[in-house]
C-alpha cells in the first residue's frame, strides 16, 4: 500500500485572517471553503502539489478544533494520509498495537470517509483519507 500526504490541517482562529498569506504571499491556489457540520468545522483549502492544506476554523466552541485551539493555540492540527480503505486501516492500525479515536469511519470534508489515530503514540494526529466519488 503506497501512502501519500493527502492533506495537511492547520487549526486557526479564523480563515479570513489567514486566507491572504496562504493564497497572496505564498501563492497556493485557494480552492474554496466548506463548512462540515459533523466537525463543527469551517475548511478553507489550498492546493499544492498533489496535496492540501486545510485552513480549520471551529463553527462551535464544543468542537474538537476548538479545544485544541484553547489548549495548544493556532498551528499543525493533523496530518492526512491517503488510504484505499479506511476501514482495512483501522483494524491494522488496532492490531499493531495503536489506538483509534474512530473505531468506524465519519465523513470529512469533500466527501471523504475519514478516521484519526490517537496521537499519544505518534505525536501528531493521523487522519486516514478516503476519497470517495459520487
Amino acid at each position: 500500500m503506497s501512502r501519500k500526504i493527502n492533506h495537511i490541517g492547520i487549526a486557526v482562529n479564523s480563515i479570513d485572517a489567514f486566507v491572504k498569506i496562504y493564497r497572496d504571499v505564498l501563492g497556493l491556489e485557494y480552492a474554496g471553503e466548506e463548512i462540515v457540520e459533523d466537525q463543527k468545522v469551517k475548511v478553507a483549502f489550498f492546493n499544492i502539489g498533489e496535496s492540501r492544506i486545510e485552513l480549520l476554523e471551529p463553527t462551535s466552541p464544543e468542537s474538537s478544533v476548538a479545544k485544541f485551539l484553547e489548549k495548544k493555540g493556532e498551528g499543525l492540527h493533523h496530518l492526512a494520509v491517503s488510504s484505499d480503505n479506511v476501514e482495512a486501516d483501522i483494524a491494522q492500525t488496532k492490531e499493531k498495537g495503536l489506538r483509534m479515536i474512530d473505531e468506524v469511519p465519519r465523513g470529512g470534508a469533500h466527501h471523504t470517509k475519514i478516521a484519526f489515530v490517537h496521537p499519544k503514540e505518534t505525536k501528531v494526529l493521523i487522519e486516514y483519507t478516503e476519497e470517495t466519488h459520487h
